[in-house]
């Protein structure tokens, strides 16, 4: 009998648990890992083969994310049969920094017994920080090849000691082909250096020591589980002000490490399900709504003006003893420079951050790629990932695309989508799987963007699959569309270039698996304006109603029903990085009444008057000032008003800044002095032939920016401004997607772009759509984001090839 299992079947502790089965029935034969899933090859009289066939999904071990196929039933051998039942692995196919790496799992934060083994003095592995098993350690940041086999990755230059080749030789052992063992006597080793690379402590004292340097207040470097990280004590707002000036992250908010959540003394409310992501194997940055208390507590240096904590508990045995030693919540950062890629070499680190860690704990075992820690947060009650990297990826997605599907998808090859710029994360897709490759950062670096590089040409180049279609945004200006597009390209391949927004919500169809018609509520920064529809005199969308129809010949049909009212962006792209600009814009199409108005002095006085002036001219002139209907830089525009921000120092800052306010305003629920006029973002006919014809018309700002300057102007609150218009653009938000659903006939509405990462309003929209009779949908499992556009890059590109 020979059968292939696909699906996450290496890394998990698959071949031990059926060569276990397999000798309990006395069969035998060999089970081997190969490239893209399990091959079981045994032999046996057919009525026990059917048994174990029966007993084998039970006996899979986790999630059992498996499918069985391509069963075949073989003579059988002519005696004498071989003995036992032998665990393989095929020969190594080179994976380099390729991101599709079928059958493979993530890598996991240690399993309860192994953490058990980690605290039990009496165990050889008491203490050991590279402890792991089966179920648990490192797999796919130091995988070099496939299949997965010690011999295929990193740790092939540390030969088991006499006592690990017994365990995992030992049926019997719990370690029992566990290609990751180790232990004190054959595993990598620690180090503690200063930053000029001089070791500090013996290996013996180098764990201690560090814990000791960060209860000092100093600045560690950590090598993580997929590159570095940069650590301080995270209850000492001196040690994280200098970790900020150092590593010029002025106030990005940090993610806090704890040892668990029943001493983190975290001012956080956690629910239970929140708390189960927390101690999910992927390790992820949980982001847990703060309580606001009063004065303002601990944790504002760490997130300041957020809503919310990223928290995490530890991803490797490391990471336990550490934050166990210093006995309180650690700051845990990327180790880099802001924007640049992670370290991942002691010595790439001690160049590129001898200039901001102390201290540097670092061991021998290489790092393959980089992986950042993944990034969730609960809405309505589910799990949403914000950024998928560590723990989760290489793992699939399962993929269906449009229909019709009556044509798989591997009969014409691979299709690769390059997603965006920003978030970059490309996707793979081949048959009935898409790999949607970890966050890799923002190609205007140009260390990420040699990453991505060579991310690709190994994806492509690799043995595994044959790439014949691409796909990319339809901003010329990207530099996923240049390499793709332009000239100088050496991906001599079919190339789609696919409109952001509807990318944006395609994302949400492709994940969620349904099918046209479809309502899209596209809401992000901006995103360039489809040049093949008619009514985008605008150049810069962001806050997009869009109607996506059902197949038909005439291929993907889609139109824009509403929009956002325009208005300009003073120095273009800048307004994305300086929310005072977007609230010149807003006050300059408002009129003179709202340029002196007294409400408005936060953003006036933000500019030099010549310099005000200038922009004021330059708008009216339509020079360098093009139109947008982005709501998140309506919402900048609005958080300059409400002298939240000016500048940005991070990107998304003010969408953050404003959630944050918001929150405070309803955990505090302090008295709101009478509104001067009504919070209003209603949808309203386009009028104007300039604003272009479109069906259902456009949200107009006006109302909310006459109230937001009257009640500023009589000196409201901030906080309670910021959660006026936040409930009043959710109410504008649901009738307009009501009344699209109501001249369309499409209950389906997907929820897309990076503005519904604020948890309040999505789940405002959610609970208003479903009173309206609706069916709302939304990214989970991959971000909403541009780091899930490829998702919806790929949706197009293979709906363009069925002929919809």
């Amino acid at each position: 009998m020979r059968l292939l299992c696909r699906g996450v079947v290496q890394g998990v502790g698959a071949r031990p648990a059926l060569q276990r089965l397999a000798v309990s029935l006395a069969l035998r034969g060999r089970l081997s890992n190969v490239v893209g899933g399990l091959q079981i090859d045994l032999t046996g009289p057919r009525a026990v083969l059917e048994s174990f066939l029966q007993a084998l999904p039970t006996v899979l071990p986790g999630d059992k994310r498996h499918e069985q196929h391509g069963l075949r039933w073989l003579e059988a051998p002519k005696p004498p049969w071989p003995e036992g039942v032998r665990i393989e692995a095929d020969e190594a196919v080179p994976l380099g920094q390729a991101w599709a790496a079928p059958g493979l799992s993530a890598d996991r934060a240690p399993c309860a017994r192994c953490l058990a083994e980690l605290a039990d003095p009496a165990n050889r592995r008491h203490g050991y920080p590279f402890i792991s098993c089966c179920d648990c350690g490192p797999r796919f940041s130091i995988a070099s090849a496939l299949p997965f086999c010690r011999a295929h990755t990193t740790l092939q230059a540390f030969p088991p000691c006499p006592a690990c080749a017994r365990e995992f030789s030992d049926g019997t052992d719990r370690r029992f082909h566990a290609e990751t063992i180790s232990c004190p006597s054959c595993g990598p080793r620690l180090r503690l250096l200063d930053s000029q690379g001089r070791p500090l402590t013996g290996e013996q004292q180098a764990l201690e020591r560090a814990a000791e340097l960060l209860q000092a207040g100093q600045i560690l470097a950590l090598q993580g589980v997929g590159g570095f990280q940069l650590l301080v004590d995270g209850t000492s707002v001196r040690a994280v002000r200098r970790l900020r000036q150092r590593k010029h992250r002025p106030a990005k908010p940090f993610a806090l490490l704890v040892a668990d959540l029943g001493t983190s003394a975290l001012d956080v409310v956690i629910s239970p399900a929140e708390e189960q992501c927390l101690r999910h194997p992927a390790a992820p940055i949980v982001l847990l709504q703060r309580r606001f208390s009063q004065p303002p507590d601990a944790w504002d240096s760490v997130a300041p003006g957020s809503a919310l904590l990223g928290v995490m508990l530890p991803a490797s045995g490391l990471h336990h003893l550490l934050v166990g030693l210093v006995n309180r919540p650690i700051v845990a950062t990327s180790g880099n420079r802001s924007g640049e890629p992670l370290c991942l070499s002691p010595e790439e680190a001690l160049q590129r951050l001898g200039g901001i860690a102390d201290a540097f704990l670092v061991h021998d075992l290489p790092i393959r790629r980089p992986l950042d820690d993944s990034v969730l947060q609960q809405i309505d009650g589910r799990p949403a990932l914000l950024r998928r990297a560590r723990g989760f990826a290489p793992e699939p997605l399962p993929w269906r695309g449009p229909a019709p599907r009556a044509v798989p998808a591997a009969s014409k090859g691979a299709l690769l989508a390059l997603g965006g710029d920003l978030k970059a994360a490309p996707a793979l897709v081949s048959g009935d799987q898409l790999w949607l490759a970890p966050h890799l950062g923002d190609l205007a670096d140009p260390g990420v963007l040699d990453r991505w590089q060579e991310a690709l040409t190994d994806q492509i180049s690799g043995q595994s699959f044959a790439v014949t279609a691409l796909a990319c945004d339809a901003h010329p200006g990207y530099v996923s569309h240049q390499l793709l597009r332009g000239s100088g390209t050496s991906l001599r391949l079919p190339c789609t270039a696919v409109p952001h927004h509807l990318a944006h919500g395609l994302a949400v169809a492709a994940e969620r698996d349904c099918e046209p018609p479809l309502l899209v509520l596209a809401c992000d920064g901006f995103g360039l304006a489809d040049a093949a529809t008619p009514d985008s005199q605008e150049r810069l969308w962001g806050g997009e109603l869009l109607l996506i129809h059902a197949a038909s010949d005439d291929g993907l049909r889609w139109q824009r029903l509403g929009a956002l009212r325009p208005f300009p962006l003073p120095g273009g792209e800048k307004a994305a990085r300086e929310p005072r600009r977007s609230a010149l814009g807003l006050l300059a199409v408002a009129g003179d009444w709202a340029l002196a108005h007294p409400g408005a002095e936060a953003a006036r006085g933000a500019f030099l008057p010549q310099e005000r002036q200038l922009l004021l001219q330059a708008m009216a002139a339509g020079c360098n000032a093009p139109l947008t209907s982005s709501l998140g830089r309506c919402l900048d525009g609005l958080a300059s008003l409400l002298g939240l921000t000016q500048i940005l120092t991070y990107e998304g800052e003010g969408g953050l800044r404003w959630q944050g306010a918001s929150a405070r305003w309803q955990a505090h629920q302090a008295d709101a002095h009478p509104a001067a006029a009504p919070w209003m973002f209603p949808l309203r006919p386009s009028s104007a032939p300039e604003q272009g014809s479109l069906p259902l018309g456009r949200w107009d700002w006006e109302p909310l920016l006459q109230a937001l300057l009257a009640d500023r102007a009589a000196g409201g609150s901030a906080d309670h401004a910021a959660r006026q218009v936040e409930r009043a653009v959710v109410e504008g938000l649901v009738e307009g997607v009501a009344m699209a659903a109501g001249w369309s006939g499409c209950s389906q509405v997907a929820l897309a772009g990076g503005c519904f990462q604020n948890r309040s309003l999505l789940e405002g929209c959610l609970r208003g759509l479903r009173r309206q009779g609706l069916k709302p949908l939304w990214n989970e499992r991959v971000p909403c984001n541009d780091g899930g556009l490829a998702l919806g890059q790929a949706w197009a590109v293979q709906a363009a090839a069925f002929g919809l």
